[in-house]
């Protein structure tokens, strides 16, 4: 009981400080678990500021200005069916956060950065490795993406809403610039006012912003996130489908190596 309120404490804390603004919390350090197993609960990602967010959507047709259908994402050649449709911006086409017409199938609350983490099918890029920082604690494939999925705060300083979205997909217009996504530098597109984010339309509605709307975002763990509109759909959702709770994963994956030291203790104690 304890424990429980103690964690709803801190979650309380954390979206209440989010509220305030963009300011960041220096987290005590724990001892860590080591190498590949590391669990990284204190983990506290620093802000982008002041970014241009572009609204963008599942099964938006190409046009001049975004010659890049989004029937596909560039992790998921069939992107518009999973989510179950279109996922139409216009207000007059939206219940509350969601579609009408159907209950979409992956989390409505998405969001695209400029960089896609795979060459190919069989490679990741030579420096995803060494620039994404939860690559040591994902167990992956040659050509599968880590960045998929990942959970992004969005915080809106004209609005001050706070939101939470998953990476679903690369872009605005460009798709290698790790430079920004997790460095320190601005975003290397320059049309759209420089977009460095792409936001859904759940998004903006929860943010109230328009496109080309200046906001500062930042990377969160899962175990970080309050409840809210983008816990409730999704089969890629890890508040509807346990599975996909990507901190799950690395704790089994912990797990099973103490258990491996055990057995070895036990072994050399024979």
């Amino acid at each position: 009981m304890i424990l429980r309120f103690i964690l709803f404490s801190l979650s309380t804390f954390s979206l209440a400080h989010a509220q305030r603004g963009p300011q960041i919390t220096v987290v005590p350090a724990t001892p860590a678990p080591p190498d590949a197993f590391q669990l990284q609960k204190t983990t506290v990602y620093p802000w982008k500021k002041s970014i241009t967010a572009t609204v963008f959507w599942i099964g938006e047709k190409p046009t001049q200005n975004n010659p890049t259908p989004n029937n596909k994402s560039s992790w998921d050649q069939n992107w518009q069916r999973n989510y179950g449709g279109y996922d139409n911006p216009d207000p007059k086409a939206r219940n509350g956060y969601l579609p009408k017409g159907f209950t979409p199938g992956q989390n409505p609350f998405y969001i695209a950065l400029p960089y896609n983490d795979c060459l190919n099918h069989k490679l990741h890029k030579p420096e995803a490795a060494r620039v994404i920082p939860w690559w040591k604690r994902v167990i992956t494939k040659p050509g599968r993406t880590v960045c998929k999925s990942r959970w992004v705060q969005i915080y809106s300083p004209h609005t001050r809403k706070v939101c939470y979205a998953q990476w679903e997909d690369c872009g605005p217009f460009v798709t290698d610039d790790w430079q920004y996504v997790f460095g320190n530098k601005r975003p290397k597109n320059k049309k759209n006012q420089g977009a460095g984010i792409d936001i859904s339309p759940a998004v903006r509605d929860f943010l109230r912003v328009g496109n080309k709307a200046t906001i500062h975002w930042r990377f969160i763990e899962f175990s970080r996130i309050p409840k809210g509109p983008w816990s409730l759909y999704g089969a890629n959702n890890p508040f509807v489908n346990p599975k996909a709770d990507l901190d799950l994963i690395e704790r089994d994956r912990y797990m099973k190596h103490l258990l491996k030291l055990r057995d070895q203790a036990q072994r050399n104690r024979r």
